[in-house]
């Protein structure tokens, strides 16, 4: 992961870190923080805690969503303090609604310029963000809002399993992993498992994102911690809870990244850290999916 970010993640960057509820790499926004790339614009659907510890480090300069919080939780306590009037390392927000954000990737993904949605009507939201414009369908003469291309100089993204090609594959939930990737200038992919590629072209449909497309391939089991991956680990949901008050003061916000971020030197010591109960916790039982015959 060192090696990964270093090589990727500049200073300046347009950053996404992909995940819809679970495969959000944390262990990427930690290895991030620690070696302090800044200047960062941080775009995603739904920037959640990982997002916030990057603000919270002081490596965010504008932050590019759809929605922010802690899940089912409450705030982003980072964000808060730094999007207030007149606060200080105020951040700057570009805001859209989720599909407009989507509509953004798939516009980068597909290498248009822009993306038309028949949405915002009624909204406030354009309002607040002038990138959002309308046009007229040469079609039907119907006034259509439009968002421009979104085009991150690197994406992150976890999967299941992975080859050293980085074939990546995922199953669950997939939010706009693959346009995010489509869309990228660089692409890290990190895998808790790393297979042959004869088990990734033994299933090939559950592959989602193509090795040409990938700069650099990382093995980082337990990599999403707090978040989950579909069959093998759960959602750490007092982690969640836990995190409304460690977070919402600033100095118990750095206590715990000096601790658990700055204070470990990769994703092994921060699971040494987290106690050896956690594992036992959050390990997913097996629930095996039936294969398909691809024979013709």
């Amino acid at each position: 992961m060192r090696e990964a970010v270093a090589d990727s993640v500049r200073s300046g960057d347009t950053l996404l870190i992909e995940g819809f509820t679970h495969l959000i790499c944390f262990a990427a926004g930690h290895e991030i923080i620690r070696q302090g790339i800044g200047n960062l614009t941080a775009a995603r659907l739904t920037p959640d805690l990982v997002y916030d510890q990057l603000l919270e480090a002081g490596l965010v300069k504008k932050m590019i969503f759809s929605w922010a919080g802690n899940p089912g939780v409450g705030s982003l306590h980072a964000l808060r303090r730094r999007s207030q009037k007149g606060a200080e390392g105020a951040v700057e927000l570009e805001e859209y609604s989720h599909f407009g954000m989507v509509a953004r990737l798939l516009a980068g993904s597909a290498g248009l310029p822009f993306w038309p949605l028949d949405n915002y009507t009624g909204s406030d939201i354009p309002g607040a963000n002038a990138l959002i414009k309308k046009i007229e369908c040469p079609y039907t003469g119907k006034e259509l809002a439009t968002v421009p291309a979104l085009n991150p100089d690197v994406t992150i993204i976890h999967c299941q399993r992975s080859d050293r090609e980085g074939n990546a594959q995922v199953w669950g939930l997939l939010g706009t992993q693959k346009e995010a990737v489509f869309a990228a200038k660089r692409v890290i992919v990190v895998a808790e498992e790393i297979v042959d590629t004869s088990l990734i072209r033994r299933d090939p449909n559950r592959t989602l994102v193509p090795g040409i497309l990938v700069d650099h391939v990382v093995h980082e089991p337990w990599g999403c911690h707090p978040s989950y991956v579909q069959g093998h680990y759960d959602r750490d949901n007092d982690f969640y809870v836990k995190w409304e008050d460690i977070s919402r003061e600033s100095k118990t916000y750095q206590d715990y990244l000096a601790e658990f971020v700055h204070g470990v030197k990769d994703r092994k010591g921060y699971l040494t850290k987290a106690g050896s109960g956690l594992i036992d916790r959050l390990k997913a039982k097996p629930r095996r999916c039936e294969g398909v015959d691809y024979g013709y």
